[in-house]
């Protein structure tokens, strides 16, 4: 998005659609996914809590996928579970903290999101998880996997697609994190490490929505 932005770097700024609560009154039917872009529980929301406007108004017949990195999500439970066919999913990678306060340095800690997953399958909603960015070195998928067995219906994998990433990302892992750089600048190593998470959650029988490994995207070239 930053693209066509002229606020800064992605993650330095927020655009407040503050008109969407009406909007969500008046056209939103059919199937939402809030959302694929930005995250609907910013720290933001808590102040604003124009995600909560929104799930308000919104129809509750509408099939409704809420994504989030954060456990603000169990504020609305009591809203969520008026609809009649809703999914909640938190983003839940297991980076080490040093690693986490570089590369999502606002978002709640993993354990607080898969508490909060714990907490919304209680409630009877139907949970799912998504492990992104799948980074070799960094992101700890089998520790993922693990710790959330049980508690979720079903789970998304996406290994993360450099391209998208952007130069800044490029800048951080090479120079922060060498090994993982390495990694993804090697079609070959990559191809591997990719095949083998695919053998695990295969051998594991992961009730698996979609495993995204962007094939040609992830990896860096010079």
């Amino acid at each position: 998005m930053s693209r066509w932005k002229e606020y800064g770097h992605w993650g330095t700024w927020i655009e407040v659609k503050t008109n969407a609560p009406e909007l969500a009154k008046q056209r939103v039917k059919g199937e939402v996914s809030m959302s694929s872009v930005s995250d609907p529980y910013q720290p933001v929301e808590k102040e604003i809590m124009l995600t909560r406007k929104i799930l308000e108004n919104m129809n509750k017949d509408t099939k409704l996928s809420v994504l989030t990195k954060s456990d603000l999500v169990l504020r609305d439970i009591d809203i969520i579970k008026k609809f009649k066919n809703v999914s909640v999913g938190l983003t839940v990678n297991c980076f080490p903290e040093k690693v986490r306060k570089i590369l999502e340095p606002h978002a709640p800690s993993n354990e607080r999101r898969i508490e909060a997953l714990k907490k919304l399958n209680k409630e009877g909603i139907k949970t799912f998880c998504f492990i992104s960015p799948v980074i070799p070195e960094l992101t700890e998928a089998r520790k993922v996997l693990r710790e959330t067995k049980g508690i979720v219906n079903y789970y998304l994998i996406e290994v993360l697609n450099t391209r998208l990433g952007g130069e800044n990302l490029k800048k951080i892992l090479k120079g922060r994190f060498p090994e993982s750089y390495e990694y993804l600048r090697d079609k070959e190593k990559m191809r591997k490490f990719v095949e083998l998470l695919k053998h695990y959650v295969e051998e594991k029988e992961v009730p698996l929505a979609a495993f995204v490994s962007h094939r040609r995207e992830n990896y860096y070239t010079e």
